[in-house]
């Protein structure tokens, strides 16, 4: 949960240093470090893992400043992915979180939590990439395949040496995926696939891409596309303010054929569809937390070199309100996620349970970034902070896996009894 940004110096009280002073005859104020854990883990959670969490923690964190932080912001600005990473990030034996077997590292709710929080943290594109590759595509797999389908597509998911993605929503249904329109008709020994898919990331280099279809039951199925299967297009989605190095895509599927053996074994309604999405969700919500440790640990750590009339912001009471409030709020979401991913270890959580988790903290890493970015003044625009970055990302974050109306429907519905995703018109 914290880091150091190599550009700056840390003096030996750990206060954060800003290096200044005169290049091409203009003054110089370079980028400042990242906060330390000292002041973001404020209740100890750390005191609370196993030596085995910490080490992987640690690991993805500094991962993260080596290798993503230095590289990051020219490919966002060129809405880019950075394919080099990729064979760094199957060094770290994280793909596939919570799956066990098959060549993935079976965590634990929590360590996959502290993992993704990490990812986060650094770029949310590139946490945004693992999850959908993971918790999404391999989960898919994983909770709705055969044994041999198992076999086949996760040891090299595991490998990242085949990229998955995910194809469930759709140009005219986000909300209301429920009802999607793209079709599977059996033919022989393949399906027959027909319809549009929207936003899928991933999907315009992904070796395998699991696509939610209607068959001729009436009923959803997941079906594993390969890569290059004629009728299968993928066009990238320009013009992104959001996640830009994520490679969205809008998918034509013109009579795909689908082997038999490509349709997920255990997918026969929309509810199976749900239990993935309930998985992802879960990831989406540790997230949040990532990107609003990030906009803290930076907010804090500038105001503490950044001078004004004559003092360093942080020593000003509405400086320390704003980044006691930010970390008051990090803190209520690491608790109570660090309780969910319990929860779901035992097999004890719920749909609501995750949705209430999503909803609070995207709405509150809106927030607390906006203030990041806020107390940067005129630097928080810039990509060199990395706060104008997470603070776009974290527009496509509350949106993604059910904006925060949709979760907050999800659990009135649990709370109430009454169900209030469609509108329904008084009696006559």
């Amino acid at each position: 949960m914290s880091a150091t940004h190599p550009i700056a110096a840390v003096s030996e009280s750990g206060t954060a240093a800003v290096s200044t002073g005169v290049r091409d005859g203009r003054p110089v104020v370079e980028p400042p470090v990242l906060g330390g854990a000292e002041h973001t883990d404020y209740y100890l959670l750390d005191d609370l893992l196993t030596d085995e969490q910490r080490a992987l923690r640690r690991r993805v964190r500094e991962f993260m400043d080596q290798e993503v932080l230095p590289i990051i912001n020219p490919y966002w600005e060129r809405a880019e992915f950075p394919h080099e990473l990729v064979p760094k990030l199957a060094q770290l034996d994280i793909a596939g979180f919570q799956i066990s077997g098959y060549g993935c590292p079976g965590m634990s709710n929590v360590t996959a939590g502290l993992v993704i929080l990490e990812l986060a943290r650094g770029d949310l594109s590139m946490s945004t990439f693992a999850g959908v590759h993971s918790a999404l595509a391999m989960m898919s797999i994983a909770l709705l395949g055969s044994e041999e389908q198992k076999q086949r597509f996760l040891p090299p998911m595991a490998r990242l040496e085949k990229i998955g993605a995910f194809g469930l929503t759709e140009p005219a249904h986000g909300t209301d995926v429920v009802v999607l329109e793209t079709t599977a008709r059996r033919d022989g020994d393949s399906y027959v696939l027909n319809g549009y898919k929207r936003w899928i990331g991933n999907a315009t280099f992904a070796d395998h891409t699991i696509i939610w279809a209607r068959g001729e039951d009436g009923h959803v199925g997941g079906y594993v596309v390969e890569k290059g299967t004629p009728g299968f297009e993928p066009e990238f989605i320009a013009g992104k303010t959001a996640l830009r190095c994520v490679q969205n895509a809008q998918i034509s599927l013109t009579d795909v054929r689908v082997p038999t053996e490509n349709r997920l074994a255990g997918s026969h309604t929309f509810r199976d569809t749900e239990n993935v999405l309930l998985a992802s969700r879960f990831c989406v919500a540790w997230e949040a937390i990532g990107a609003a440790i990030a906009g803290y640990e930076t907010a804090l750590a500038y105001t503490q070199q950044r001078r004004q009339f004559g003092m360093p912001l942080a020593t000003f009471q509405l400086i320390q309100y704003r980044l006691s409030q930010m970390l008051a709020d990090i803190t209520g979401m690491l608790f109570a996620q660090l309780r969910l991913s319990q929860l779901m270890d035992e097999g004890k959580m719920t749909m609501a349970q995750v949705a209430l988790a999503k909803m609070h903290n995207t709405q509150r890493a809106r927030a607390i970034l906006a203030d990041a970015r806020d107390l940067l003044g005129g630097n928080g625009i810039v990509l060199d902070y990395h706060v104008a970055r997470h603070l776009c990302d974290i527009e496509a974050i509350a949106t993604y896996e059910g904006t925060d109306t949709v979760q907050a429907l999800i659990v009135g519905r649990d709370i109430t009894g009454h169900n209030a995703f469609v509108p329904v018109p008084p009696a006559r």
